[in-house]
């Protein structure tokens, strides 16, 4: 009987043991659930008119993997930005996944993007800021202006061809009471072929819109220039020049995809005969505030060539002096066997406007040619009357009197250094 009543203990005990265990293990593992667990929202946050800026108002619901999520979350106005106007876009401004993106958008209230549910618009789009500047280019004429033209240029790569579209020119200037005008257009450097318009009859605005064509390789398009005459014919018959226009090529991009359309002022062409060692043709401007004289070299005439070939190289030399010693010297692209060479190039030198009194600049124009020594075609020196006299020291005093303004003219070349 003690055996019985030991082993029935026993048994007793065990059992005991067991379910304390287990209850031990299930409280345990209730613990670790709630550690690892997510609280779910029941209620969402609530905010006043005063900080929020929108409560959810759809009762769709996202549905993804089968669990459901909240629909919105509210978004607190900063402090900087309360009292401002807030555009509330309605649920029917939801973008659906259904919805045909093409169809006409309704009316009222709309936002430059896509609308999600729930968002709004901060502010509105301003139209100022996105209108084009106005095209002034045919109503803006300076003084003494004797017409503007405007052409448009492409390039074909394969076939090495220049297109030119010649478009129209507008408030020409005519020596008589009607003007009959057409255009003349050459390729530089050969002036001895030329592509010419059709006449248009009794106007000063003649409309053109026709296109021509210059076979010129890819090697030789940017040492080349497009010149344009314009003429009028009278009642005899006889050409009377209006106005030019010259436009190198070398800094422009042309591909059969970059259409470039352009206009142009027109200038008077200088009947002068070329001086005996050539022209050249610069402008002069003197920005006092920082300092700088700049130079733009245009264009020369006349030049007399040692050797007239294509591998003949001309360009000019831009040196500044103070007190005949030597400060800084800037050269422009060296152009091929022309004697009428166009640059339209900008230097500019720092120089302070105490220094004007005794700075000069002096212009060499030079032939280079390969394995032979560079040779002086002409020289001109343009400063004060330290050091020039006539219409050099008249452009220099030009300059000064026009601060932060371009000064052109004509300069005859001398030979000697």
């Amino acid at each position: 009987t003690e055996q019985a009543v030991a082993v029935a203990g026993g048994i007793i005990g065990g059992i005991l043991l067991f379910v304390l265990l287990g209850i031990t293990a299930y409280l345990l593992w209730k613990k670790i659930c709630r550690l690892f667990s997510y609280e779910k929202l029941i209620n969402p946050v609530k905010t006043t008119n005063e900080n929020a800026i929108f409560q959810d108002q759809a009762n769709s619901e996202i549905q993804l993997n089968s669990t459901s999520r909240s629909r919105s979350v509210p978004f607190i106005i900063p402090p900087t930005l309360r009292g401002r106007d807030w555009m509330h876009l309605t649920n029917e401004e939801q973008v659906q996944e259904d919805r045909d993106p093409y169809m006409t958008p309704q009316s009222g209230p709309r936002s430059s993007f896509h609308s999600l549910a729930g968002a709004y618009v901060v502010g509105t789009i301003n139209p100022d800021l996105y209108k084009f500047p106005e095209d002034k280019s045919e109503t803006d004429f300076p003084d003494g202006n004797i017409g503007r033209l405007w052409f448009s240029i492409e390039y074909e790569q394969e076939s090495e061809r220049l297109l030119v579209s010649l478009i129209k020119v507008r408030k020409l200037q005519s020596p008589a009471d009607s003007c009959s005008p057409f255009v003349k257009i050459y390729l530089l450097p050969d002036e001895r072929s030329y592509l010419q318009s059709k006449t248009k009859r009794k106007t000063l605005n003649p409309q053109f819109d026709e296109n021509f064509v210059f076979q010129v390789s890819s090697k030789m398009l940017f040492q080349r220039t497009l010149k344009f005459l314009v003429y009028h014919v009278d009642k005899q018959k006889k050409h009377h020049l209006l106005g030019q226009v010259i436009f190198p090529l070398k800094n422009e991009t042309l591909t059969e995809d970059n259409k470039l359309v352009i206009w142009r002022d027109l200038e008077k062409e200088n009947l002068e005969p070329p001086s005996e060692y050539g022209d050249i043709q610069f402008s002069l401007s003197y920005n006092d505030y920082l300092g700088r004289l700049t130079v733009v070299v245009l264009r020369a005439r006349g030049l007399k060539l040692q050797e007239e070939s294509p591998a003949v190289g001309v360009y000019v030399k831009v040196s500044l002096m103070n007190h005949n010693k030597f400060i800084k010297s800037k050269k422009t692209a060296v152009l091929l066997g022309t004697p009428n060479p166009v640059y339209n190039e900008t230097f500019s030198f720092k120089a302070d406007q105490t220094e004007l009194d005794t700075a000069s600049l002096s212009l060499s124009v030079l032939q280079s040619n390969k394995g032979e020594k560079t040779l002086l075609l002409g020289r001109v020196v343009v400063g004060p009357f330290m050091y020039t006299r006539g219409k050099e020291l008249e452009h220099w005093n030009e300059m000064i009197s026009k601060p932060k303004e371009l000064v052109k003219r004509w300069h005859a070349l001398c030979h000697s250094m």
